[in-house]
């Protein structure tokens, strides 16, 4: 039972590793023994990021713009000339957009699905030799999507592709867990709350406070609480869990309305 949550020694890709959420997660693997590459649309960013892991474990950089199907199987392809096994990926990469229904234009719809919710698809798939590679009935391969709670409830804000993405996500990761079952591959969502991102900034700068009165918790979320959930996931303890959509809110979307 001692290493019941360990996750050292495998292999991982963490997409919008850079920053936020993805971060937080590769921040989390890597300080536990794992072996993490971070992709980003932006080079610099994942190199300066990667060479900041990199001081307390092992992280690289594989930087791709995932929102055409081409990255996301150039990505695949690169991690593959480096590692033979991937045992974790996870698909965080992700964009927003805000705007009143009214004004609410197509290209928000056309970039804000190529990559919450295409992309998760396209780069699983581009990955499955190297998940295969890594799966054994005892310890599946795994593959965690970002979600959010505004898949799971109504948003207060006019995020329209957003949060219908995400509810996306959600159902894609139940179909892709049956699918990928008897390849001994597990996938699940992680649906965060409120959490410091750049993403989120402009939020919690003008609800901050509304928004932690708003959580049973009564606060914003932290790193090292989406570091555990991620870790229990990839790890041994979360081996027998598959199809499962985890909100990490601190009690928000179960709070009475």
């Amino acid at each position: 039972m001692s290493n019941l949550f360990s996750v050292d020694g495998k292999v991982a890709l963490v997409t919008g590793g850079t920053r936020g959420i993805g971060l937080m997660i590769a921040r989390g693997f890597v300080e536990n023994g794992a072996k993490v590459y971070i992709s980003s649309r932006k080079r610099e960013s994942c190199e300066e990021v990667a060479a900041e892991l990199s001081k307390v474990g092992i992280c690289l950089a594989l930087p791709a713009d995932l929102s055409t199907e081409a990255e996301a199987n150039r990505l695949a392809a690169a991690l593959a000339g480096r590692e033979a096994k991937l045992h974790v990926l996870v698909n965080n990469a992700g964009a927003n957009w805000g705007a009143p229904m009214a004004e609410y234009p197509d290209a928000a719809w056309d970039k804000v699905l190529a990559l919450n919710l295409k992309a998760i698809f396209q780069l699983t798939r581009a990955c499955l030799p190297q998940l295969e590679a890594a799966a054994t009935a005892d310890d599946p391969a795994r593959v965690i999507n970002i979600g959010s709670i505004d898949g799971l409830r109504v948003p207060l804000l006019h995020t329209y592709a957003y949060s219908s993405s995400k509810a996306a996500v959600h159902h894609l990761t139940r179909v892709l867990a049956v699918e990928l079952a008897p390849k001994h591959i597990t996938v699940n969502a992680v649906a965060p709350g409120p959490f410091e991102s750049k993403m989120m900034a402009e939020t919690l700068r003008n609800f901050g406070e509304a928004i932690k009165a708003s959580c049973p918790l009564g606060r914003i979320g932290r790193p090292d609480d989406m570091a555990g959930v991620a870790i229990y996931l990839a790890s041994r303890a979360g081996a027998y869990v598959t199809g499962t959509v985890i909100p990490v809110d601190g009690g928000i979307t179960v709070r009475p309305s």
